[in-house]
Order: structure tokens, then sequence, then C-alpha cells
């Protein structure tokens, strides 16, 4: 099969990865607008040769579509699978005429918070496409409400590398104190007024923009408990399997969780997570067995399943073994790839 992977963004850690899985029996091109380095990889010119907002992006899609366009002309691919919704459009127009279905993802929910253009343009691309791929089964009751037909939706979770993320293997270093990890910075405030009921414990948050990391140091001067808080800021993907393995706990407290990653890599370290009970958390984290949903805008909650957790060393082992199985078995590169594939060939007959 010859799949052509759109991305008018710059490319996540995901898309590449998955890539190479779908790559070991299949012919997989990346198609971006953003120069990137990288077998497979095919740069479009559109615009300035940098990341931009989906509202800058916007006038540099017709030339995207344009470059696409020109490219399957010479070789036609069998499916296209377009990331986010600019690279919908992209696809879309880039295909016309040419009878190549396109498959759909989104990567973000479709909340009230987007314009109104917005919402319209992703009910419109998710009406057009072939198929759609839901991240979780939220995200699926989303698109329907969009108004996507149920048969076209597809639930394919986010795949994590079960290679770089597992049990065994070095820690960042840390001191005598029990060590909470929050991955990301939202969701972060909640886990830092949670602390003031965590005697002792130290929390480190790993993400964030300086403006983000000096608001939750601010924060954690408010709460008393600027001692026990440390704000890394951005953190390089391929340095989080060390820091989470450092970790007794990792939060992740996010309101709005598209796809789950950061949980599902602390579950594949076999660190307990304490996650938000929110989108892709809800499939992905199975309470009380590999680890806790919660609610997040509840810091007192928060606070007393740390406390459980840190309290019951037992509970934290079992839980963690049983994280790092349901990670490695459910949400494998390899796994998630064949179930892409399933999709893929579905879509295709």
């Amino acid at each position: 099969m010859d799949i052509a992977i759109v991305s008018a963004h710059e490319l996540t850690p995901d898309t590449p990865a998955i890539a190479r899985e779908l790559a070991r029996g299949h012919r997989v091109t990346m198609y971006t607008r953003c120069n990137a380095q990288g077998a497979a990889i095919e740069h479009v010119p559109a615009g300035p040769d940098v990341e931009l907002s989906e509202s800058d992006l916007l006038p540099y899609i017709p030339d995207f579509s344009a470059g696409l366009r020109q490219r399957w002309r010479k070789s036609r691919p069998d499916i296209i699978h377009a990331y986010s919704w600019t690279s919908g459009l992209a696809a879309i127009a880039g295909s016309e005429g040419l009878g190549v279905p396109v498959t759909q993802t989104f990567h973000t929910h479709h909340d009230d918070s987007r314009p109104a253009p917005v919402r319209r343009l992703e009910c419109a691309i998710g009406r057009r496409a072939r198929a759609v791929i839901a991240a979780c089964a939220d995200e699926e009751s989303e698109l329907i409400r969009m108004g996507v037909p149920r048969r076209n939706i597809s639930v394919v979770p986010q795949g994590i590398d079960v290679e770089s993320f597992h049990r065994q293997g070095p820690a960042c270093p840390r001191g005598d104190r029990p060590r909470l990890l929050h991955v990301g910075h939202v969701g972060a405030a909640s886990a830092v007024s949670a602390l003031m009921s965590v005697p002792d414990a130290e929390l480190v948050i790993a993400g964030g923009d300086g403006s983000a990391v000096e608001r939750l140091r601010s924060l954690a001067a408010d709460r008393g408990v600027a001692d026990r808080v440390e704000a890394l800021g951005t953190v390089p993907h391929d340095s989080m399997p060390q820091l989470m393995r450092s970790a007794d706990l990792v939060l992740s407290l996010s309101p709005s969780v598209p796809n789950g990653t950061a949980a599902l890599e602390a579950m594949a370290c076999g660190v307990p997570v304490i996650a938000s009970a929110a989108g892709a958390h809800l499939d992905a984290v199975v309470d009380g067995v590999t680890g806790f949903l919660t609610r997040p805008d509840r810091p007192l909650e928060v606070a007393q399943r740390i406390r459980r957790l840190l309290g019951d060393a037992t509970l934290r082992t079992a839980i963690g073994y049983a994280a790092a199985d349901r990670a490695r078995s459910r949400y494998s590169l390899e796994r998630i790839s064949m179930e892409l594939l399933r999709v893929y060939e579905k879509t295709c007959a």
C-alpha cells in the first residue's frame, strides 16, 4: 500500500514513529509544509518555513494543496491520512479528481472555545473524509455530535514508544523526598495546590514556556510550597523516560485530554498515574488498577489519592506492573500501526 501522511504543521514525535512502523511493509511518504529532516519526508513549500498558528497558516493552504496535487498526479497514493483540520483542507483539495480516499485525524477536541468558522470547517472535513480516526471514545462522541456518520469513525488510540518508555533503565537523580511529577503545565496548578496537603513530598513540573513557569512558581509561593516545587519548563521528549522513572507518582491533570500520551508513557515506565477523568484518560487508565482517575479541579481529592499511593508501597508496585503491562500490550506503536492499516484497508475496499 502507498500511504501519504499530510501534516501542515511541524511533525510531532509520534507521527514519524508511526510512519516507521507502517513502512515495515508499505511505502509511506510524509508531506509537510515546514522543512523537516528524515527519510520519506517531502517538504512542500507554502509560506514561511516556520511553525504557524492555524489562523496564520490558513492563507498558505492553497499553495500547500497545489504542491500536494502536483506530486500526487505524478505518483498517486492509495490512501491519504491528514493530521489536523488545516492538513485535511489541503489533502481534500490536493486529491480532488484523483479518487484517493482521505482519512482524517483532528488531534484536538472540538469544544465551543474554537472559533465558529473553524468548527464549521471541521464539520465539513469530517463529513467529506472517507474515514475519521478518533483517539478515544470521548472524541468519537464529539465527532458524532459534529455530524460525522458513526460508520465512518474508527477509534485508534495514540501509540507510544514502549522501547524507550519501559520499567528498566536510568533515572534522573533525586533526593529522599517522595517525588511527584506533573507532565505539562496545563493542570499543574491543581498539583501545586494539592501539594499543600501532602507534607514532605516534592513536585516537579515538566512543560510550559517561560511565562507558564513563572506563573506556577508564583502560585507555589502563594501556597507556601515554593521550596518543594521545581518547574523545569520544556523538557526534551527523549529525556522524559529518565524523568518519569525518577518519580514515585506521575500526575496528568489537564481538563482536556485529546490523546493521553503523558499518562500512557508514565504507565509504560511502571509509574502509577493520577490522571484527570477526561478525554483519552477515561480509556487509558483503569481506575484503581493501572492508576487513579480524579477531578482535576479538586486539589483535596487529588491529594487524597496521592497520600493513599505514597502510603502503600505494595499498592504502588502492583499498580505500576499492571500499568506497564497495559501500556505495552494495548498502546505499542506496533499494535497501533496494525489498527491503522486495518482502517486504511477497509477505507480502500
